[in-house]
């Protein structure tokens, strides 16, 4: 008999406000199908019958499904029943009908007739039975009669759990009433997906067959995975470990609570989970399934489990039998449902009985069936991992063949199984420096940023010199800039140079790498110096690999500095590039290529390229990588208009800077998360984000990417028109911009625009003014259409500050023309928007209009409420006034409700775009209409006006 699964545990504490990560707010367990299901049921259930069967494998999830859907048909207005089946309790007469009647009201039960009532209080233990026992039918007619009385006030939802432990008396009453419900009343149950819960579960019947729908739990995605341990156990795995627990737990969220709870009690420093005995809870599990085999079968599904990628044949070879023996003994554990078998392939029926049976078999009979493998399989990497796990000790020749073994997984695109091999060679006495140091390399890569780190510490405090230690210092700064600090890793490659004395090949790659530190840290002028020396060596080496990369960083860091583009330099570092070579993404030229197209304002060349470069990181399995990948990438998909896309690019970057770690990936999800905030108008969110992204650059040391979560708050207040809060945050950068005024690429200073129109509002007019021809000169000098298209509609804004409003729309226009350069839809719309204001002033109305309804129309189409209100606003105010004598017109009653919150009549002319003169005319008219003689009574009298 199958054993019965323990209730899943209530969620743990969460923990103190001062220690909660800044991701955890969004990486609670998502099941967007399932959700939708459960809303259409419920919505259905509202009006008429309808049953929903939440169908799965036991701790797959059903329960938590059922128990949220309960208190959502509380929360709209259900009157819930609910009863829970227990495998103890079905042998108990109406042990699940009494839990459904007990909160139904002593005066809906009054109401029924007398043989109802009675066959009522017997089965609530009211009354003492008599002789004859309960009537069945008499209960089964309470049932509907209960129910048709609660619907008369409020729809029902009759909520069962684990529908297969239910009592035999309960199911048949239920099975009656169900079909004879009329009003109202939902059925909710779940129930396994075995020969039992099927059953059961047919028995769900309406009077109509089509009002019953089937919902299937499936497995969580691996991300999934990850947010409920992050919920519920307060812990985070790197990617490889979590990896390894969402394959051995098929998914299923109880079992992958088990194993995480097993790995952070057993090993919580390694990532080896397949690795891990079972806990207790999930042992039984497994033995329920396969103890009761006979031990041959046990044999035969030990060699399964070791395999990886079994045959028949290949475990007839493992147990020393012939094939047809084999294929009897796989016969009998797939008839009890323990694997498949599809054709030649033996396979586990599900991840957690192929981890039981690996971790619960003798150490020493794991080692002879990996033994005998090793002999079978013509794999040089499988052979090699299969020789080390049947093995006390190691030699030459296996780590050798486990050197090899991981570098072929490396070049197949999988570090994670590169890192595996070598720990096994480690673990086998092979642990030479230059071993570790490569193994560090593969977790890196991998996503495993924290046991890379340590190792490497580990490997750097052990008296050592030369090259061995130079690498080990190289991959630490590389580890720093994704965990800790560019500043570290900077004096980590200074020091590497150091100790390389006069060999220029290895000063060339370091310099690479310190010139891409120093960038990062905002230290350009430091940066080009030393890539300057980084391609002088690397030319007079005639490296080709080394000269792309520094060739290519280079390229980026004169960009940078307002240098333009130097396309013959770019084409010559792609050119060299080997795609196949082992190199970080951030010095590839192919990646900086991109980067340039999108910086340019070429997005649909570099769209294409990212796509490519997304690819090869997946392929590739360099999780790192991707991470980086990803900042660029959303803010590409945002700027083109695809929130969408960008939204499924800023989850999967959230879920992996949940599992690397460290401040850097930190960073980059809370950025891309904020800047999708900003724009959908989720204010609280996008503020708090950018805030603590903010906070994460301090703390790693950036001046360059600051510039990112600045400009997404000084967005976010111009968009709810809090000008003093937009020039507070632009201030720093600002002071800082001056220090290079030739560098205003979209990248550096992404803020400007704001500033602009920050400053503009606040009066600042001379401070504006250079900022805004710091952007037209540049971009006349390098041709770049953003900074044109910005220039010019501050330009505009600038001129209509000066009532000059005949050359402000010349300017907008010029702007717009530059927009056609520039395929960022929302840019243009913010100048539609300008030159719909512009033409209002000069009372073009059907002009403004046309102008406002089609800025309108993108900011709804981009979901960005904010401006999408603020163009409809504006747009009511081109309409002809209708006004009855004593009404306020539409710019009145904004000008009105502007002075009433506080403002100023400068604040108030820069949030309407008016001029400073319109304003106190319309305030002007606002007394008189209102009847009032002071600012300080416009809030008392608008409140008695509606």
């Amino acid at each position: 008999m199958e054993s019965r699964l323990p209730r899943p545990r209530a969620p743990a504490q969460p923990p103190p406000a001062g220690n909660a990560s800044p991701l955890r707010n969004q990486t609670t367990v998502r099941r967007p199908v399932e959700a939708r299901a459960i809303d259409g049921f419920l919505a259905a259930a509202a009006v008429a019958p309808a049953a929903l069967v939440i169908e799965g494998e036991p701790g797959i999830g059903k329960t938590t499904l059922w128990l949220a859907a309960l208190s959502q048909a509380t929360e709209s207005g259900f009157k819930v029943l609910s009863a829970r089946g227990a495998q103890s309790e079905s042998v108990l007469a109406y042990a699940a009908l009494e839990d459904l009647l007990t909160d139904v009201d002593h005066a809906v039960l009054a109401e029924l007739p007398a043989p109802q009532r009675g066959a009522v209080e017997t089965v609530l233990l009211r009354t003492q039975a008599d002789g004859r026992g309960t009537d069945q039918h008499a209960l089964s007619a309470a049932m509907v009669s209960a129910l048709d009385n609660l619907t008369a006030t409020s729809p029902v939802l009759l909520a069962i759990d684990d529908l297969q432990w239910l009592d035999p008396s309960s199911m048949a009453v239920i099975t009656f009433a169900t079909r004879r419900f009329t009003g109202p009343v939902g059925v909710l149950v779940t129930a396994r997906n075995d020969a039992a819960g099927v059953a059961a579960s047919a028995r769900v019947q309406l009077s109509r067959p089509d009002a019953v729908d089937r919902l299937r739990v499936r497995p969580l995605s691996l991300g999934g995975v990850g947010a409920l341990i992050a919920e519920r156990l307060n812990r985070s795995f790197t990617r490889p470990g979590l990896r390894r627990i969402h394959q051995s737990s098929g998914g299923n969220p109880f079992y992958a609570l088990e194993l995480a709870r097993a790995i952070d009690a057993a090993a919580p420093t390694s990532g080896a989970a397949n690795q891990v005995p079972l806990p207790a809870t999930l042992t039984e599990v497994v033995r329920a399934r396969i103890g009761s085999l006979p031990s041959a079968v046990q044999d035969a599904l030990l060699a399964v489990a070791c395999a990886g990628t079994p045959t028949v044949a290949l475990v007839a070879h493992a147990i020393g039998t012939d094939v047809s023996r084999a294929a009897e003994l796989l016969e009998v554990a797939e008839v009890d449902g323990v694997i498949n078998i599809d054709g030649q392939h033996p396979r586990f029926a599900h991840p957690l009985f192929a981890h039981g049976v690996y971790t619960g078999a003798a150490a020493g009979r794991r080692r002879a069936i990996h033994r005998r493998l090793a002999e079978s399989v013509k794999e040089p990497e499988l052979a090699a991992r299969h020789l080390a796990l049947g093995s006390v000790h190691g030699d030459a020749v296996l780590w050798e063949s486990l050197d090899a073994a991981a570098a072929s997984a490396r070049r197949r695109g999988a570090p994670a199984a590169a890192a595996e091999l070598l720990e096994l060679s480690v673990g086998l006495g092979g642990g030479t420096m230059t071993r570790r140091i490569r193994m560090a390399g593969y977790l890196l890569h991998a996503g495993d940023v924290r046991r890379a780190r340590t190792l490497l510490d580990e490997v750097l405090a052990e008296p050592t010199t030369g090259k061995a230690r130079i690498q080990a210092l190289r991959l630490l700064a590389e580890v720093r800039m994704v965990d800790d600090s560019f500043g570290e890793a900077a004096d980590l490659l200074n020091q590497a140079l150091a100790e390389a004395g006069d060999n220029p090949g290895l000063r060339a790659q370091l310099a690479v790498n310190l010139s891409f530190a120093q960038g990062n840290a905002g230290d350009h002028a430091s940066a080009l110096r030393t890539l300057d020396d980084a391609v002088a060596d690397a030319e007079h080496l005639a490296d080709p690999q080394l000269l792309a990369q520094a060739l290519g960083i280079q390229t980026v860091q004169r960009f940078l500095l307002g240098q333009g583009v130097d396309e013959d330099a770019l084409a010559r570092a792609v050119e060299l590039e080997d795609p196949g070579a082992a190199m970080p993404l951030a010095l590839r030229p192919s990646t900086n290529n991109a980067l340039l197209a999108l910086w340019t304002g070429q997005l649909d060349r570099a769209h294409e390229l990212m796509a490519t470069l997304r690819r090869r990181c997946l392929a590739g399995g360099r999780e790192v990588d991707l991470i980086y990948l990803a900042l660029h990438h959303a803010q590409l998909e945002l700027w083109r208009g695809n929130p969408s896309e960008a939204t499924a690019i800023t989850d999967d970057a959230v879920e992996r800077a949940s599992q690397l770690g460290g401040d850097f990936p930190l960073y980059v999800a809370l950025t891309t998360r904020a800047a999708l905030a900003a724009f959908a108008g989720r204010v609280d969110d996008a503020r708090r984000d950018a805030r603590e992204a903010l906070a994460a650059t301090r703390r790693f040391g950036s001046d360059a990417i600051d510039v990112w979560p600045v400009a997404i708050l000084a967005f976010l207040e111009i968009s709810v028109a809090d000008l003093p809060a937009a020039e507070a945050i632009v201030a720093p950068v600002l002071a800082r911009l001056d220090q290079t005024p030739e560098a205003t690429e979209i990248n550096v200073a992404p803020f400007l625009p704001d500033a602009i129109e920050a400053l503009l509002g606040l009066g600042r007019r001379a401070d504006a003014q250079a900022l805004i021809e710091r952007l037209e000169n540049n971009g006349r000098r390098l041709d770049r259409p953003w900074m044109l298209a910005l220039g010019a509609r501050g330009r505009a804004a600038l001129l209509a500050f000066d009532n000059n409003i005949d050359a402000a729309i010349s300017a907008a226009t010029q702007a717009l023309r530059e927009h056609d350069r520039l395929p960022m839809p929302f840019e243009r719309a913010r100048t539609l928007l300008l030159v719909g204001q512009l033409q209002r002033r000069q009372r073009r109305r059907e002009a403004a209009s046309s102008a406002l309804t089609e800025a309108l129309n993108t900011f709804e189409k981009l979901n960005t409420p904010l401006w999408a209100a603020r163009a409809h606003a504006e747009l009511a105010r081109t309409k002809p006034s209708r006004n009855q004598p004593g009404d306020l017109t539409a710019t009145e009653q904004r000008v009105a409700e502007l002075a009433a919150s506080g403002m100023n009549n400068r604040d108030i002319a820069a949030a309407l775009f008016i001029s400073l003169k319109t304003v106190e005319a319309n305030l002007t008219r606002v007394y008189r209409k209102l009847g009032i003689r002071s600012r300080a009574q416009i809030a008392a009298r608008l409140r008695g006006r509606f």
